[in-house]
C-alpha cells in the first residue's frame, strides 16, 4: 500500500504542475498544431485536435517506458 500511495502523490503532482503551466499560457500550442482539423460552416464547426492527441500519446508513452525502467 506504500507504493500506491507515493503513485498517487506522483501523479497529483504532475497534475498540479501541468494545470498550474496551462493556467498559465505556456501551453497555448497544444490543440493549434499543424494537422489539427478544424471546419467552420456558417454557424457550426467541428474541431478534431489529431496531431495534438498523437503529440500527447508519445510524450505519456515515453514517460511510462522511462518509468517502467
Amino acid at each position: 500500500m506504500h507504493d500506491l500511495g507515493k503513485l498517487f502523490m506522483i501523479i497529483g503532482l504532475v497534475i498540479v504542475v501541468t494545470g498550474a503551466l496551462l493556467w498559465s499560457g505556456y501551453g497555448n500550442w497544444i490543440g493549434r498544431l499543424p494537422g489539427d482539423v478544424r471546419v467552420e460552416r456558417g454557424n457550426s464547426g467541428f474541431y478534431f485536435p489529431i496531431v495534438t492527441c498523437i503529440v500527447i500519446s508519445v510524450v505519456l508513452s515515453l514517460l511510462m517506458w522511462l518509468f517502467r525502467r
